[in-house]
C-alpha cells in the first residue's frame, strides 16, 4: 500500500507543488489531498492541475469540530505536511497524529520563529539584523509555532547587498531542493 501524505496550505502553494511533482509517479507514497484555509489561495488551481482533490475549511471546522480529523482518518493520511499553512494546528489532530505532522520554516530555528514569523515577515528581520546566514528548517509540529522537534536544517550564505527578494529566492531554492527528500524519507521511516 502506498503511504498517504496530506498536504495543508494557506497560499500559493509552491512546496506544494514540489512535493506534488516529486510523489506524481512515485511507487510508494502519494499525496491523496491538499486542505486550505482559504477559498482564494492559488495552491487549490495546483491540487486541481495534478488531479488531487482538495478541501477548504473553516476556523470553526478546524478548531471546534473533528470533521478535519475523521476526513484525514477516512483517508488513511500517513503524514501531514504544513507548505506554507499559517495557522496553530489544535491539540485534537496533534493527539490523532502523534509525530506525523511536518512544517517547513524559512529561517534557521531557534531563531526567527514563533508567531506572526512567515513569508516576509522572516525574511525582513533576518536582513534587519543583518545576519551573515539564513536557511530553512523542517520540524516536527507541537503545540507552539516552530518549536517541534527539528529533522532537517539547510543553510545559505547572505552577502552585502543582498535584497529581500534574494534571501527569499535562496531559501525558497533550499525549500524546493529538501522538502520533498526530506517527506520521502520520513515516509520511509514509517513502519507499514
Amino acid at each position: 500500500m502506498k503511504k498517504r501524505i496530506a498536504i495543508f496550505a494557506s497560499g500559493s502553494g509552491s512546496n506544494a507543488q514540489k512535493i506534488m511533482e516529486h510523489f506524481k509517479r512515485h511507487n510508494d507514497a502519494e499525496v491523496a489531498i491538499i486542505l486550505t484555509n482559504n477559498p482564494q489561495a492559488y495552491v487549490l488551481q495546483r491540487a486541481d492541475n495534478f488531479e488531487i482533490p482538495s478541501h477548504i475549511f473553516t476556523r470553526k471546522e478546524f478548531y471546534e469540530t473533528e470533521d478535519v480529523i475523521r476526513l484525514l482518518k477516512n483517508l488513511n493520511i500517513d503524514l501531514i505536511v504544513l507548505a506554507g499553512f499559517l495557522w496553530l494546528v489544535p491539540q485534537s489532530l496533534l493527539r490523532a497524529f502523534p509525530n506525523k505532522i511536518i512544517n517547513l520554516h524559512p529561517a534557521l530555528l531557534p531563531k526567527y520563529g514563533g508567531k506572526g514569523m512567515y513569508g516576509d515577515n522572516v525574511h525582513k528581520a533576518i536582513l534587519a539584523d543583518k545576519e551573515e546566514e539564513s536557511g530553512i528548517t523542517i520540524h516536527f509540529v507541537d503545540e507552539n509555532f516552530d518549536e517541534g522537534e527539528i529533522i532537517h536544517q539547510s543553510r545559505f550564505k547572505i552577502e552585502p547587498g543582498d535584497t529581500l527578494e534574494m534571501i527569499k529566492f535562496k531559501g525558497q531554492q533550499l525549500e524546493h531542493h529538501h522538502f520533498p527528500r526530506v517527506v520521502e524519507n520520513l515516509l520511509k521511516k514509517m513502519k507499514s
